[in-house]
């Protein structure tokens, strides 16, 4: 299965779960906020000292699990994450890519994108990143949700 397969299921499945690896090797898990951009998995951790983005940063090898409502069907991407925060992107492009991320993970519009900017430069917001190596799933897009792929 390539990306390609899921995008369509990741524009409408924000509901997601990531899992990174402790330093001790031990699985950590976290609910986030996820979609598909351009050609990534991807989601925003707006704290940039949350448990996840310190295991990404010492190990990017992560899993993204986006699940439908009925938690039976469900898209997983795994790969290595490239993070992207205002220390090493320039404002201007982190700027578009929580823009542009945030629209992926979402059905809808922010309703004020002023507000939001300056909410993700206060809480130094990282951008998330999954190029994927492995993708699978348990989902029908054309049919009722329940076909297996």
């Amino acid at each position: 299965m390539n990306f390609e397969d899921i995008e369509a299921y990741l524009r409408t499945h924000h509901r997601g779960v990531v899992s990174t690896r402790r330093p001790d090797g031990a699985a950590h898990v976290s609910i986030v906020v996820c979609g598909a951009y351009k050609g990534n998995a991807a989601f925003v951790s707006v704290y940039p000292k949350s448990q996840k983005i310190a295991n990404l940063r010492r190990n990017s090898e992560c899993t993204i699990m986006s699940v439908a409502d009925d938690w039976w069907s469900f898209a997983v991407i795994e790969g290595k994450a490239r993070l992207f925060d205002f220390d090493n992107t320039g404002k201007e492009e982190m700027e578009t890519l929580l823009k542009e991320v945030y629209m992926s993970c979402s059905e809808t519009e922010h309703s004020d994108w002023q507000e939001y900017q300056e909410a993700m430069v206060k809480q130094k917001a990282v951008v998330v990143l999954v190029p994927p190596e492995r993708v699978y799933g348990r989902f029908d897009i054309v049919s009722s949700g329940r076909g297996k792929i």
